[in-house]
Parts: C-alpha cells; structure tokens; sequence
C-alpha cells in the first residue's frame, strides 16, 4: 500500500499557468494569454459575502473537547465582532486565551513554591539556597566568619528550628 496523496496520485501543477512568474510574462504574452491572464486575476478576488462560514466545517475540523474548552472565548468574540471588527474581535480572543493561561501558570508557581518548600518533612520540593554576602578586606566584620559552627547545623533543612511539643 502507498502513501496516501492529497492529489489523488496526480501530479500538482499550478492552475496560474506559465504566467504566474513575471519572467515568463516579460519574455511576451499573445493577446490570448493576455486575456487567460485576465480574467485569472479577476477570478482570483473574492465576493462581498466571501469567505462563507460554514458551520459543518468547524463542527468537522474541531472534536467536541476542543470546542468545549473554545467556547467560552468563542461566545466573548461573538459579543466582540460588531464593536471590534473581525481581526480585533480575533486577537482580543486570542490574547484573552494566553493572558489567562499566564495567570493560571502563576498561581501554579506561586502555590507551589509556597507549599512544597523543602524541608525535613519531605523528599521533594525545591531547593532554594541563600548566597554568602561578599565581605572584603576594608569591609565592617572582616573576616566575616561562618554561622555554622557545629556539624548538625549543615543540611539541616529546617529541623533544628522546629520545637516539638511532647
């Protein structure tokens, strides 16, 4: 079995003709050509109630769950289209969609980082780690000495801090 062709097993080819590049119209065009390439171009634009929206084609290129999760933004570009115009009403829609997304990925990282810190009550969470201030010769409290001084301090990740009541 083949591989399934868009063309049905037939060559594309360009319905423009040999005219659609502006060396070969240079090159010369009979009056007949002239006239073929005529009315090609005045095929090629569009009616007043062109492009047709057809329902069967959004329900045909999109599965139901899409359109489920489409149709809140879809029913705000309706309300949108008369005020806006077609392409506002589209980007409105569209930046709508990705601000949301936004705020929904930094409440996610905002919870997250809040309640799985890693400590000593878990194996997971993120690490976050405080560098050492620079203190350089000349500074006030040079040499600036460590706070860790006894080795139960290294890698405690929040134990000693804690009291337990018993």
């Amino acid at each position: 079995m083949g591989k399934a062709s868009q063309t049905g097993g037939v060559k594309p080819m360009s319905i423009a003709g040999r005219f659609n590049s502006e060396r070969e119209r240079l090159l010369g065009m009979t009056d007949e050509e002239r006239a073929f390439r005529k009315q090609w171009l005045k095929d090629q634009e569009l009616a007043p109630s062109e492009p047709r929206p057809v329902p069967e084609m959004y329900k045909a290129t999109y599965n139901p769950i899409r359109r489920a999760y489409r149709w809140p933004l879809d029913q705000l570009a309706k309300v949108l289209l008369p005020v806006l115009g077609e392409e506002r009403a589209r980007n409105v829609r569209y930046v709508t969609g990705k601000a949301f997304l936004g705020v929904m990925a930094a409440y996610w990282f905002t919870y997250y980082f809040k309640y799985n810190a890693n400590d000593w009550t878990r194996a997971g969470g993120w690490k976050a780690f405080k560098s050492r201030e620079a203190v350089v010769e000349g500074d006030p409290g040079y040499p600036k000495l460590s706070d860790r001084t006894k080795p139960s301090d290294y890698a405690s990740r929040g134990f000693k801090d804690v009291k337990m009541n018993l």
